[in-house]
């Protein structure tokens, strides 16, 4: 089997489609939570702190002072944005955190139960299942005490 048949037989594998659909739905959810803490989480977080915008915090390394990160960039100026790093902390511990959750709950669902415990026991003697309580075997009549 040459190069390109290896390739076919590993590209049209289930896992690798499983895969592929994974990470295509992966995506759109952090776009999603991107979007959720941008514009819903912190907003709100920034009014309590005194009315930040996060997105605008940010370090010109130029020494010059901006009123904006966009104006900064504008002007072509080197910046350290922290204020995006933060939001990108955020985005990643509320991805980890649904993954976790997610993880958990297949988890459990593929958890076994405990089977149940024996009602026989085997007879030492003859080697015949017979029940736990027993105190006499019903097939070789062995006393079991």
């Amino acid at each position: 089997m040459g190069f390109i048949g290896e390739f076919k037989e590993f590209a049209l594998k289930g896992n690798v489609l499983d895969m592929a659909v994974g990470i295509i739905i992966g995506a759109a959810f952090g776009a999603i939570v991107n979007s959720l803490v941008k514009d819903v989480i912190m907003p709100p977080v920034g009014m309590l702190m005194g009315g930040i915008n996060f997105a605008d915090l940010f370090v010109a390394l130029d020494g010059k002072t901006y009123a904006t990160l966009a104006e900064a960039q504008a002007a072509a100026a080197p910046t350290i944005n922290y204020g995006l790093f933060i939001n990108a902390i955020i985005s990643f511990l509320i991805v980890a955190l649904a993954i976790f959750v997610l993880i958990r709950q297949v988890n459990a669902a593929k958890k076994k139960p405990a089977p149940p415990d024996p009602t026989t026991k085997e007879c030492p003697f003859c080697k015949e299942s017979i029940p736990k309580a027993a105190v006499k075997c019903s097939h070789c009549t062995s006393d079991l005490t």
